[in-house]
C-alpha cells in the first residue's frame, strides 16, 4: 500500500489534514483505531443527530468533505511501528499491513492525565473524558450522583454532558486557584466562541457548586465508590456519590513522534509555521503541538494538508491566523498548571502503576523512570506507561524514557514481520 500522504489519527485535525490533501490531488490514507472518524470530541456523531451536539455543524461540514474525496479511511487500525523510513506498520484484529508514504501527518491527539489518590482504583472512579465516552457509548447515568474533580476546561464540558444524560452533578472541583482562573477568563475576550461555549456549559449546570482551589484526597467504598473526600487545603468535606469523574487536563500522545525522533520542547512536538517537525517529511498537528481545542486542531490540519501537497501559499495564508491559537494554548497550560499539594496526596500503599500493581512507596525509592522499570516493572504493563508515566513525571519529576516499538501492544508475529512483507499478513 503506497500513498502520497498518510494521516495517523482521525480526530478533527486528522480529518481536516486528510481532506485538504486529498482535495489537492494527493493519494491519501487516514487511519485510526476507532470504529469511525471523529476522535474524542466527535465520538459517536452521525449525520442524523450531529446538530444536537456542540460542534455538530463542524463535524457535518468536515465529514461530508472527507466523504467526497478519494481518501482511503482505515478504521480500527493502529500504527505500531516504523520499521524503515517512509513505512508504517499497522495492525487490526489479527491482520498486519505495511503502509508506505511520501508525507506523514501525525494527529495522534492527547489523553487525560490521571494522578493517583487513595481509592482511585475503585470501580466507579473514572477519567472525566473516559466517563464521557462511556455515556456516548450508551452507559445509563439517570439519577446517578457524580462528583467531577481534577483540572482543565474539560471538567465543565463533561459535567454538562453528564447532566444532559440524567446524572445529578454533586459538585465540580478544580484544583487551579481562583486567581488563575480569573486571569485566564480575561483572555477569553479575544476568543468569543470559547467564551460563549463556557457560558453555555455553565447555564446547563445552574445550581451545581463549582469550587476552584479544591481537589480529591481519597475515594472510599467496599466494592464500588460510595463517597469522595475533597479538600481546599484548609478543610475537608465528603460527598456520597455513585461516580467520581477525575482528570487533570490532557497530555499529548507523543509515543510515535518520539519513535520517529521528532524534537520535543516543553512537552510538545516542535514544529515550524507549516506544522513540519524536525524530521523531514513528518508533520504534527493538534494536541501534539499544544492543547488548544477544536479550532486550533482544524486549522493546523488544513495547514499540514496544503503543505503535504506542496501548496505553500495556501498553507502560509492559513498560518497567519494560527498564532493567537498557539498563545491561547500556552495560557491554558499556565492557568491549569498542577499545584504542588497534589504530590502529597498518595499514601505509601496507593498504586501508581495499576497494570503492574506498583505502589507509591516502591517508586519513591527510585531515581528515574528507567530505574523504576528495572526494579518494579512500572510502565511495563498493558498500557505501556500511558497512565503511570504522566503521573510519575509529575510526582517525582522524572523524564519520560525512550520509546521502543511497538508503541502499542501487538502480536509477536506483527513485531517479527519483515519490512515490506506484512501486507495482508494473517496472524
Amino acid at each position: 500500500m503506497n500513498y502520497d500522504a498518510v494521516v495517523v489519527g482521525a480526530g478533527p485535525g486528522g480529518i481536516a489534514a486528510a481532506t485538504v490533501a486529498a482535495e489537492a490531488g494527493l493519494s491519501v490514507c487516514l487511519l485510526d483505531d476507532n470504529v469511525s472518524p471523529g476522535g474524542q470530541i466527535w465520538r459517536g456523531f452521525c449525520a442524523g443527530t450531529a446538530q444536537k451536539h456542540p460542534h455538530g455543524r463542524e463535524f457535518l461540514k468536515w465529514i461530508n468533505r472527507l466523504r467526497h474525496t478519494k481518501c482511503e479511511v482505515l478504521s480500527g487500525w493502529h500504527a505500531t511501528d516504523h520499521p524503515v523510513p517512509n513505512l508504517l506498520r499497522v495492525e487490526r484484529d489479527h491482520e498486519c499491513r505495511d503502509v508506505a508514504y511520501r508525507r506523514l501527518i501525525l494527529a495522534t491527539g492527547a489523553r487525560e492525565r490521571f494522578l493517583p489518590f487513595p481509592g482511585w482504583t475503585l470501580p466507579g472512579v473514572a477519567g472525566a473524558g473516559g466517563l464521557q465516552a462511556l455515556v456516548k457509548a450508551g452507559l445509563d447515568m439517570t439519577g446517578k450522583r457524580v462528583v467531577v474533580a481534577g483540572s482543565g476546561p474539560l471538567l465543565l464540558a463533561v459535567a454538562a454532558g453528564l447532566a444532559n444524560a440524567g446524572a445529578k452533578i454533586v459538585g465540580i472541583y478544580e484544583q487551579a486557584p481562583f486567581s488563575r482562573l480569573i486571569g485566564f477568563g480575561f483572555t477569553l475576550a479575544s476568543h468569543p466562541d470559547k467564551l460563549v461555549e463556557g457560558v453555555r456549559y455553565r447555564r446547563k449546570l445552574r445550581g451545581v457548586p463549582y469550587c476552584a482551589g479544591s481537589w480529591t484526597v481519597r475515594a472510599e467504598g467496599s466494592e464500588h465508590i460510595e463517597r469522595a473526600t475533597i479538600t481546599n487545603g484548609r478543610k475537608q468535606w465528603t460527598h456520597d456519590c455513585d461516580w467520581l469523574a477525575s482528570g487533570f487536563h490532557l497530555v499529548p500522545n507523543l509515543e510515535f513522534p518520539r519513535l520517529l525522533g521528532c524534537r520535543i520542547v516543553d512537552g510538545y512536538v516542535s514544529v515550524d509555521s507549516l506544522q513540519r517537525s524536525s524530521v523531514p517529511g513528518v508533520a504534527c498537528i493538534g494536541e501534539l503541538t499544544g492543547i488548544g481545542g477544536l479550532e486550533k486542531a482544524l486549522l493546523e490540519g488544513e495547514i499540514a494538508g496544503w503543505a503535504a501537497a506542496e501548496r505553500e501559499s495556501e498553507a502560509r495564508a492559513l498560518a497567519l491566523h494560527l498564532e493567537p491559537m498557539r498563545r491561547f494554548a500556552q495560557r491554558l497550560d499556565r492557568a491549569f498548571a498542577l499545584r504542588n499539594e497534589l504530590r502529597a496526596v498518595p499514601n505509601a500503599e496507593t498504586l501508581v502503576c495499576r497494570c503492574e500493581d506498583v505502589p507509591y512507596c516502591d517508586l519513591k525509592e527510585c531515581r528515574s523512570f528507567r530505574e523504576a522499570k528495572l526494579h518494579t516493572r512500572c510502565g511495563m504493563g498493558a498500557c505501556q506507561g500511558r497512565i503511570c508515566g504522566a503521573a510519575a513525571e509529575f510526582l517525582f519529576d522524572w523524564k519520560q524514557a525512550g520509546v521502543r516499538p511497538p508503541v502499542l501492544p501487538a502480536a509477536v508475529s506483527v513485531v517479527a514481520a519483515r519490512s515490506g512483507s506484512a501486507e495482508s499478513t494473517k496472524l
